[in-house]
């Protein structure tokens, strides 16, 4: 099916390109669906591709066998797949964290084009149309003016949960007390790094920098500089800057979140050249397309989960992804970050009803923006655990097309199944 079609009707149509929308768009093209992926970028990825996040976090746990410690992989599925094609391209750190976004772009293009996925770039969601609890169709805003996309069912992987809003499902936004959201972050790149100057001068960074905070030479409110090593030599990954009290999801603190973001890149640049060993005769190679954000609105689902869910590893009968990345929260209001980390060998489950958004029969919810409280999203968020969310989307959109039934009606047994097969949950 191409756009020159004048129906312009498909079985599943995914809001968002990101990993959780790819894997969406992936795996419910192979169950058979035909499927439109529209995304307001020029590429899929996502945070990956438009917020330069990287490196991938954790996405295993650490099994004892006799005194020696095992990876066991806990993200798989379309996960791993993507993860086998930046390997080949040698385009993946050997501790398989830190990659290229640039072959990710290519690889998630012809991962979702092989699937007989439709993509469609430079679409921003303006509407939706409902019959009762059923969605009809979304339009969008492009070059060919404000096109009109009907489908049987939806997946929002958007991040900010724009079509479950716009389609009149609740939600919540940051944590419960002040709906303040995790800082947002540009990231950014370093090159020409003297990575051996680096390494001397690496452990007395965060010192100095924290004692020219307190002279008030520094006004940006992180407590460290966090930094990590790229993909390319003598590049280094910069995930530093940290904007407080800002709603993501408005239009004119996200610009002021961009601008202000955009002083405190050059501001450490800045700091590093002349204080930091191996900065001397380095380029500010990039900042990020767009500023990274962590939290904004969560859907209000047929489950919460919650904080409490996560430290206890909780397992459910419809567990449609696991993980266990740390429940990792960054300062709403300023400085600090707070850490809790799960044993090895132990991880929690996030269940399928966490994807049903209310007041919406045909409607997935992938990505960060689940049914989930501010404390359990600061572990889900990651890149590795909403992809294998939006597999889950995608695969449970084929299991309901299937067998002609509202999502909420999916059989989860027949969807956990198909997953495990996948190795996309254990």
């Amino acid at each position: 099916m191409t756009l020159q079609n004048t129906e312009r009707k498909y079985d599943l149509i995914v809001a968002g390109g990101g990993l959780s929308g790819a894997a969406a768009a992936i795996s419910a093209a192979r169950e058979g669906l035909g499927v439109l992926l529209i995304e307001r970028a020029n590429c899929l990825g996502g945070a990956a591709s438009n917020c330069l996040v990287n490196p991938f976090m954790p996405y295993w746990t650490v099994i004892r066998e006799n005194g020696a410690g095992k990876k066991f992989y806990l993200c798989g599925g379309v996960f791993r797949e993507i993860l086998g094609e930046l390997e080949a391209a040698g385009a993946l750190a050997a501790d398989e964290s830190a990659f290229s976004e640039e072959y990710l772009k290519l690889i998630l293009n012809r991962m979702v084009k092989k699937a007989g996925a439709d993509i469609l770039f430079h679409s921003y969601l303006t509407g939706v149309s409902k019959d009762g609890e059923t969605l009809v169709s979304v339009t969008v805003a492009n070059k060919s003016g404000t096109p009109e996309f009907f489908a049987d069912y939806f997946v929002d992987a958007t991040g900010d949960a724009d079509l479950a809003v716009m389609s009149g499902c609740p939600y919540r936004l940051g944590r419960d007390a002040d709906r303040l959201c995790q800082p947002m972050t540009l990231c950014f790149r370093v090159g020409n790094v003297d990575m051996d100057g680096f390494a001397k001068s690496r452990g007395s960074i965060n010192t100095l920098y924290a004692e020219m905070q307190k002279q008030g030479k520094i006004r940006n409110v992180r407590e460290d500089v966090l930094i990590f090593e790229y993909v390319a030599e003598g590049v280094l990954h910069f995930n530093s800057t940290r904007i407080v009290k800002k709603n993501p999801v408005d239009a004119f603190d996200l610009t002021e979140a961009e601008i202000e973001a955009r002083e405190q890149v050059f501001e450490l640049y800045d700091f590093l050249v002349k204080n930091i060993g191996g900065f001397q005769n380095s380029r500010l190679l990039a900042t990020a397309p767009q500023i990274g954000v962590r939290e904004s609105r969560m859907i209000d689902g047929e489950y919460v989960l919650t904080g409490g869910d996560l430290i206890s590893c909780k397992k459910f009968a419809d567990t449609i992804a696991v993980g266990n990345y740390d429940i990792d929260i960054h300062n709403p209001e300023g400085s600090g970050t707070s850490h809790h980390y799960f044993p090895e060998g132990q991880y929690y489950g996030i269940p399928y009803r966490a994807l049903l958004p209310r007041n919406a029969a045909n409607l997935l919810v992938a990505g960060r923006c689940i049914s989930v409280t501010h404390e359990a999203q600061a572990s889900i968020r990651i890149m590795p655990i909403v992809c294998c969310v939006g597999e889950a989307a995608g695969t449970a959109a084929g299991v309901a097309r299937r067998a002609g039934v509202p999502v909420r009606d999916v059989d989860t047994e027949e969807l956990r199944d198909i997953l495990r097969k996948r190795g996309s949950v254990v």
